[in-house]
């Protein structure tokens, strides 16, 4: 049987743009990971490294005007967006360069033998090495800043690790091309293209998580796909780390103070928020608490005239479309659920953005049917939730699943330390990686400080797929115990020829 083609679809059209390859098979599976197995010692020298991650990010730039005009015509979501993305990309790449070059994620520690200690201390030197091959599983909304050169990607080469990228159905022809790009930065180093290989389909996602080459995933994508994966990848007979981000719900409260305070700015900037691209941003804010009565009416009526004035708009592909208007229906359907702007379908390629209100006891206890509310429904809509009284947030927080941000706004008093301010941030905090406050979750800025993950199903693992962080998700440590200076790896000598950061004798030495 021919392999099955791989076509490049126009999401504003549904039509067929042009075929980009097939889809591939085990084999070819094994030969994208076998390349990248050969090319780990190519990654292992830092300068090298260092210096691939700045040519790809400057071959990201040189291409750019190529690129965004192929990744619009695949997923709709405009030259405007995709340039800021791929400037973030680019952006990433360079940041994890500084990181590889300054040394401090590969955690040295050196203890010097300690025959007082109880029990004596041997001599042990400590830090960490690359995982090896790493599976990247592409996500179908930022066809750069979490596909082919996105943050899993930039990571995992950061740390040492040559990597199998799995391209979205989305936008493949997108992905074709970022990856010609990477590979040519790589070639300038010296540095086998096998780097970065490329498969195409699902079978094809499924046989790279289960290769035996295979030491790590990361995966951007549904809680179904997530967990399929996540089991596929635990249940082989050598489980590999799964670093998936599946869902996420994000929810906000809103204080009666707050509401009280600035209802009319809060409801605009929601409205913006669960709008942004369509809805289709993984920390969207779907569900959101305002207080029933007059102040929250304010916030519900801003909401209501800037999701109205909003157009319809493209997603990702048709059958998200679909499961979109099936998906608010439903919801719209349950008794004691208004729709002050009603979302659902625009033309025959759009969808039209909207949003749901229901009183918060609905949600309090098992709801049934109402649980639906709880889940997140991909695309430009969110519900309100109006609670009468602070019990009933408490309660409907009670029963969320992990998240990847939560937000909560209050007044300015309580922001200064008045009223109920530091409970809602303890009850937010066990909910989600990020917790904003007066803020919006939409946009996650590369910085170190910054966390993209939470509690289960929103990821898998409690690392970060944003940030520097991100990095130490592919390395493992070694401890050497008395072995001789000439034989020791030249990060771990005494006399630190690399000059690297390191925890030296208890002191940290910069």
């Amino acid at each position: 049987m021919a392999a099955a083609p791989v076509w490049s679809v126009d999401p504003r059209t549904g039509k067929h743009r042009e075929q980009v390859a097939v889809e591939a098979t085990a084999g070819e599976v094994d030969q994208a990971v076998r390349a990248a197995r050969a090319a780990v010692d190519s990654l292992a020298d830092r300068t090298v490294r260092a210096a691939f991650l700045r040519s790809a990010a400057e071959f990201l730039d040189a291409s750019k005007d190529h690129l965004v005009e192929a990744a619009d015509a695949e997923t709709a979501l405009g030259p405007v967006r995709l340039t800021g993305e791929l400037a973030r990309t680019s952006y990433q790449l360079r940041a994890f360069a500084d990181i590889v070059d300054e040394g401090a994620f590969l955690g040295i520690v050196i203890d010097h033998p300690d025959d007082t200690a109880t029990p004596p201390i041997p001599d042990l030197r400590r830090y960490k090495v690359p995982l090896g091959v790493v599976a990247v599983y592409s996500a179908s909304n930022f066809p750069f800043a979490f596909s082919v050169p996105g943050g899993d990607t930039a990571s995992a080469l950061a740390a040492g690790c040559p990597v199998v990228v799995k391209a979205h159905p989305d936008h493949p022809a997108t992905s074709e091309l970022v990856a010609s790009v990477i590979r040519r930065a790589a070639a300038r180093h010296g540095i086998p293209e096998g780097v970065l290989g490329l498969v195409h389909g699902f079978e094809a996602g499924v046989e790279l998580v289960k290769h035996p080459l295979v030491s790590a995933a990361g995966f951007t994508g549904s809680v179904r796909g997530g967990r399929a994966l996540f089991d596929a990848a635990s249940s082989r007979p050598v489980p590999i780390p799964f670093h998936g981000e599946l869902g996420s719900l994000n929810p906000v409260v809103i204080t009666a103070e707050a509401a009280a305070e600035r209802g009319e700015q809060i409801g605009a900037g929601l409205a913006g928020s669960m709008t942004l691209g369509v809805g289709q941003f993984c920390v969207k804010p779907g569900l959101v608490f305002a207080p029933a009565g007059a102040d929250g009416d304010r916030v519900v009526a801003s909401l209501t005239d800037a999701v109205s004035d909003t157009g319809a708009g493209v997603l990702l592909d048709h059958r998200m479309r679909d499961n979109f208007v099936a998906g608010v229906a439903e919801r719209a359907g349950l008794p004691d659920v208004d729709a002050p702007v009603t979302p659902g379908a625009g033309s025959e390629h759009t969808v039209s953005p909207g949003f749901l209100t229901v009183p918060a006891q609905r949600l309090a206890t098992d709801g049934g049917d109402h649980d639906l509310l709880l889940e997140e429904c991909f695309g430009p809509v969110t519900v309100v939730a109006r609670y009468e009284d602070d019990a009933q947030v408490t309660a409907v927080l009670s029963r969320l699943p992990g998240n990847l941000s939560a937000t909560v706004h209050l007044s300015e008093g309580e922001a200064a330390g008045k009223g109920r301010g530091a409970e809602i941030l303890a009850e937010l905090t066990p909910l989600a990686g990020r917790v904003l406050v007066n803020a919006w979750p939409t946009g996650v800025a590369v910085a170190p400080a910054q966390h993209h993950g939470g509690p289960y199903p929103a990821t898998t693992s409690t690392s970060t797929s944003v940030g520097g962080t991100a990095v130490e998700r592919w390395l493992r440590p070694v401890a050497y115990q008395n072995t001789p200076e000439a034989l020791l790896p030249p990060e771990l000598r005494d006399d630190n020829p690399l000059g690297l950061p390191r925890r030296y004798e208890g002191r940290q030495e910069l």
